[in-house]
């Protein structure tokens, strides 16, 4: 249904005061198309925000009439003869975490043609409380017009906030905003002051969480990768060339100690970048000083798995098995120490033992491709043709594109034709 009235264009009155009849004709007569222009809108945010792997939450909100007439008194009050309302359809963007607004604000200045962008109660007075966000004003889109009507404005408005932001601005609302009693009392308002205080406080701290996160989740994902490249380059030289059985390392004495002043979230992360950085004696100290600390038992049971894979890339296999061993004494559930102490027991050509520890992990989380293969391989060298061309067949029915696994299946398949 197309409707080209646009009630913010044509002035109903005909004297000073305004006709709240017409108005509500006009602004009736736009109702439904606002309905279905605003779902269009939130569809297509909705599109721009599809990458994530949790996108923000995204509500529409379509202006009722008394609160539409209300805020048509208040800038008739200033002196606006025909008032432009710009909210009619309002859009809330809700994001977990302080550094996700900017983020998707600048994603939908990307989509939208944005007319103002406004920072909403940022700074407070610290006697005050409000609430923070980021307002857009965006057009709507000339194809969502076209297919729908007007709507009583060429304009929506699209507030940015996090999940507590978006919590105080509801209760905000309700209390300050559409009451008639305002808190005058200055008591109230401090108490009031501290609650969105304390909301603010949560926001920051949050960010500042989910900015260790991922300092933390940056340094493991590149001690994995060396990780496992040390392990391809291991298990394949067993597998595609005649080498001599690797020699275990005793581990050398440090040279310098290690800083372990912090918590133990601060050492990891120093662990953690030394490994990076292929300082292993480093890394495996302050390994050592956290389970030193004697954190909870999933904690030392990471710890102990951190450190069996320092020691494994000093080529310190016994120390290494040690370590993994501790591991799963402390997380029976933990798939990852079970895998990597039979990678070492491949690496030492323990292909019995190296079998029983594939099967355990695979056991705890089945469909690991890179398991299946390790599992499979041991098997090659046992001599059990049969079923190490099964497990290549199931790790390539998880990861079709894997490599190692489809080269290691032309080499089963020309032994089985021998």
């Amino acid at each position: 249904m197309k409707v080209d009235i646009n009630p913010v264009s044509i002035n109903p009155n005909s004297g000073l005061f305004p006709n709240k009849k017409d108005l509500r004709q006009i602004f009736d007569s736009g109702e439904e198309a606002r309905y279905f222009v605003s779902r269009d809108i939130e569809s297509r945010i909705n599109q721009v925000f599809s990458k994530f792997s949790s996108p923000p939450t995204v509500k529409v909100r379509l202006k009722k009439f008394p609160s539409y007439y209300r805020k048509y008194l208040q800038l008739r009050k200033t002196g606006v003869t025909d008032p432009h309302i710009t909210d009619l359809i309002g859009i809330r963007v809700i994001c977990p975490f302080l550094e996700d607004i900017t983020v998707m604000a600048d994603l939908l200045k990307d989509h939208f043609d944005v007319i103002d962008v406004e920072q909403k109660g940022n700074p407070h007075n610290f006697k005050e409380f409000g609430y923070e966000s980021i307002h857009l004003l965006i057009k709507i889109p000339p194809d969502i017009v076209q297919t729908q009507g007007r709507i009583g404005c060429e304009v929506a408005e699209i507030q940015i906030r996090t999940i507590l932001q978006d919590a105080w601005a509801e209760v905000e609302h309700e209390l300050v905003y559409k009451a008639e009693f305002k808190p005058y009392d200055a008591r109230m308002k401090r108490k009031l002051a501290a609650v969105n205080a304390s909301l603010s406080l949560a926001d920051i701290i949050f960010q500042e969480f989910r900015f260790h996160q991922k300092r933390l989740d940056s340094q493991l994902g590149k001690r994995r990768e060396t990780f496992f490249r040390k392990i391809e380059e291991s298990t394949d030289a067993l597998l595609f060339s005649d080498v001599p059985i690797p020699k275990t390392d005793q581990p050398a004495a440090l040279s310098f100690p290690p800083q372990t002043i912090g918590s133990i979230d601060d050492l990891l992360l120093k662990a953690l970048s030394a490994h990076n950085k292929n300082r292993f004696e480093e890394a495996i100290a302050l390994y050592s000083h956290i389970l030193e600390l004697k954190p909870e038992s999933s904690i030392c049971s990471l710890i102990y798995k951190h450190r069996g894979m320092a020691n494994f890339a000093q080529s310190h296999y016994k120390d290494a098995i040690a370590d993994f061993t501790s591991a799963l004494d402390l997380d029976a559930k933990s798939y990852k120490a079970a895998y990597y102490r039979g990678v070492v027991y491949s690496v030492l050509r323990q292909y019995s033992e190296a079998i029983d520890d594939f099967t355990m992990s695979l056991e705890i989380k089945p469909y690991q491709n890179y398991c299946l293969l390790r599992r499979g391989q041991a098997y090659y060298h046992t001599g059990d043709y049969p079923q190490a061309l099964s497990d290549c067949e199931s790790s390539l029915s998880v990861e079709p594109e894997n490599e190692p696994a489809k080269k290691f299946r032309v080499l089963l398949q020309n032994k089985l034709k021998m």
